[in-house]
């Protein structure tokens, strides 16, 4: 028996499960349509056609499935609910005010208007019951993979004896996914991570409408999704609601198999569930039409006919269909009473685990935890990679929420914590990685834009302090995901290794030219290039610190010396900082470095000290931090006075104007690198100290403070 069919009956013989779903709960069904259709319309656009196809979905996993209190949207032991096809907001903006989360109607009125509720797409921390910013396709099914980790990962910190099922920390995520989100790259890269965690607390349902802008998908999608998610080892169940030849939206169906798939514990579900886009408008209903734009008045009427509805009314919501639904509240209250007893058994029970669970859910420190941070010997050669390595490995035992791991660089990128076994199914572990299901370090294999999605989830869920790690040049496969981190405002670190020329014979494609400028152009992202060893444990400190941003550690390949004045945390944490200063206290010029080029800026201040000239070298190593700085301390380390000022980084010089100024010098690149030891290519592209020093006497000569000497006769 082929295997689709074969699912399908597994749905029939599961239906068993009892559903009472009422004329109220049909009615509040087509209200869902409505709305979605009514918001659209006064917003004048939007995506109503998923929002209306989607509504019985939406409906029952809210009112009969989701384990949720309308009235704590914080609530621990909540099931975590991700709209990846963010677009389709009304799908969850209607349930929330439905479900009695805040929403009012004056608010799906405002869709999409300035300073509502619902803006056009769902973002975290703007709307109560939004677990994350979704909107880029496949991202809200790469921050599900990640919540279900993190939910793992928490069970395992907290309640890790407990039986399946019986642990207040055992929950479900669930997942509204589209063809556009599955046809995105990345819902491969993160949906093969999960088959292969086997994280049985993850269900998605993929909305198998065929239909995207561009009308039938058809004309650039072809594969058979649910075999691919076979492939990946996913559970896999289907629903169709047209296999009857008419469209019949069998709730009962559905409902069955989202019980299967919370009864499903050692594998991922995927729901295909088959629906008609836009049903039941009888002109625009499987069109592209419907998917993103208003569907017209007149469409609008017909649509409201069929559904026995008055054409003439607009956000119309009968107070027993609003009355009905609200009755979730107390089904989430009941719920949430049964949560809190085995909860408090569980506090009573484990009271150092309790301590701990409090902490890390108010992403708070504990006290002291810095004073593990390592210290390197000055003149030491150290690379900044290394050095990272070496501060996980000593904050583990006082952090246990600090967990991460590399895409598939560990050994590159120093991101594993010595001793510590990985996050893998036992029967996965390896002779190099030992672990296990509750392990700490994360091995996302070679899937940077997975990795980027996932760390995101994992900061989402409960306050664990991920990092992830790769070469700074494939920050670029992973941009969209940090460009998000920094929108919801993610305390999520990335070790962003070889981060320049200096990782030498690999070349160009591997050395990263315009990467760091590229970072820096995200608002709300830190980009830290520490100069040294010691340098990277107070940057470390510094970004654990922060839980209202995502950090990127730019970190060397090559060794660097581990210099003189780089240990001061205060001092680093303030983005730039005077390193050395000029001899006289009164610098003539001021050199500022970031990352392995620091080490250039002190070279050449010794040169340009022992010519007469007084110079000051500041370590940048945190452009953003410094610009948060006050105005005041600014000044104290770049005085506006002092106007022959050179920036020297290895990367394009775009951004640093604003440092040195019109009569400042800047030494950087402005093209690719090349395959050589990295000493050869600093040399060649001139990148070393005697041309920081020729830098700063053109930048002296700029403000007139060359004067020459005479030549005689």
């Amino acid at each position: 028996m082929p295997e689709p069919v074969r699912k399908q009956e597994g749905i029939k013989q599961l239906s068993s499960a009892s559903l009472e779903w009422s004329d109220l709960d049909r009615q509040a069904v087509d209200v869902v349509r409505a709305l979605a259709m009514d918001a659209v319309e006064k917003a004048g656009s939007g995506h109503p056609g998923t929002a209306m196809s989607l509504a019985p979905a939406a409906y029952l996993l809210f009112q009969r499935v989701l384990r949720h209190d309308p009235s704590d949207p914080k609530w621990a032991g909540r099931d975590r609910f991700v709209l990846s096809c963010g677009h389709s907001s009304l799908t969850l903006y209607i349930q929330l005010y439905l479900s009695g989360y805040g929403l009012t109607l004056d608010d799906l009125k405002a869709l999409r208007q300035w300073g509502s509720l619902t803006p056009g797409h769902p973002e975290y921390g703007h709307t109560a019951g939004v677990e994350t910013t979704t909107g880029p396709l496949g991202q809200g099914i790469g921050n599900a993979v990640g919540m279900a980790m993190a939910a793992r990962r928490e069970r395992g910190l907290f309640d890790p004896d407990a039986a399946p099922g019986t642990s207040p920390f055992d929950h479900m995520i669930w997942c509204f996914a589209s063809e556009g989100d599955l046809e995105e790259g990345i819902s491969h890269e993160v949906s093969a991570l999960a088959g292969h965690q086997k994280l049985g607390n993850l269900a998605v349902v993929f909305d198998s409408n065929h239909i995207s802008i561009e009308d039938d998908t058809q004309i650039a999608l072809s594969e058979d999704i649910a075999k691919r998610y076979e492939a990946y080892g996913w559970h896999v169940l289907e629903v169709d609601w047209t296999k009857t030849g008419e469209y019949v939206e069998d709730v009962q169906a559905l409902y069955a198999a989202l019980e299967a798939a919370r009864a499903e514990t050692d594998r991922p579900t995927f729901i295909k569930l088959r629906t008609i886009i836009g049903w039941p408008a009888p002109n625009k209903q499987n069109t592209g039409k419907i998917h993103g734009s208003a569907l017209g008045a007149d469409e609008v009427a017909a649509t409201k006919r069929v559904l026995g509805m008055d054409p003439d009314k607009s956000f119309d919501v009968p107070d027993e269909v609003l009355g009905h639904a609200r009755e979730v509240v107390q089904r989430g209250r009941a719920l949430r009473a049964e949560w809190d007893k085995g909860y408090q058994s569980w506090r009573e029970a484990n009271p150092e685990r309790a301590e701990l669970f409090d902490r890390i859910s108010k992403r708070k420190l504990p006290e002291g935890w810095d004073k593990a941070l390592p210290s390197f010997e000055i003149g030491s050669q150290v690379a900044t990679r290394k050095a990272s390595g070496e501060v996980l490995n000593a904050l583990a035992p006082v952090l246990p929420e600090l967990w991460g791991g590399s895409a598939d660089l560990a050994e590159s990128n120093n991101t594993t914590m010595k001793g510590e076994p990985s996050f893998i199914p036992d029967e996965y572990q390896t002779k190099e990685f030992p672990g296990n299901r509750y392990g700490r370090t994360l091995h996302f294999g070679i899937r940077e834009h997975g990795m980027g999605a996932i760390l995101n989830g994992i900061a989402l869920h409960n306050g664990t302090r991920p990092y992830g790690g790769t070469f700074l040049v494939f920050s670029d496969y992973m941009r969209p995901s940090v460009r998000l981190a920094a929108l919801m405002k993610l305390p999520v670190t990335y070790v962003w290794t070889h981060d320049s020329i200096g990782l030498g014979e690999d070349g160009p494609t591997h050395q990263p030219i315009e990467h760091l400028w590229a970072l820096r152009a995200i608002p709300g992202l830190d980009v830290v290039r520490p100069a040294d060893a010691n340098e990277t444990a107070a940057a470390w400190k510094a970004v654990l610190e922060h839980n209202d941003r995502p950090a990127g550690l730019a970190l060397t390949r090559q060794n660097v010396p581990t210099l003189d004045g780089t240990g001061d945390p205060d001092a680093v944490a303030r983005g730039g900082y005077v390193l050395q200063d000029a001899s006289n206290g009164q610098p003539e010029v001021v050199i500022i470095g970031t990352g392995s080029e620091v080490q250039l800026a002190v070279e050449a201040r010794t040169v340009l000290e022992s010519q007469g000239i007084p110079t000051r070298v500041v370590s940048m190593p945190c452009v953003e931090w410094f610009r948060e700085q006050d105005a005041a301390y600014k000044q104290t380390v770049l005085p506006p006075a002092v106007k022959a000022r050179v920036a020297v980084e290895a990367g394009i010089t775009m951004g640093w104007r604003e440092f040195v100024g019109d009569a400042g010098e800047v030494l950087g690149l402005e093209h690719f690198g090349a395959s050589a030891p990295y000493k050869t290519i600093y040399e060649q592209f001139g990148l070393t100290a005697d041309r920081v020093v020729a830098a700063a006497k053109a930048s002296l000569a700029k403000t007139g403070a060359d004067k020459g000497e005479t030549t005689g006769n």
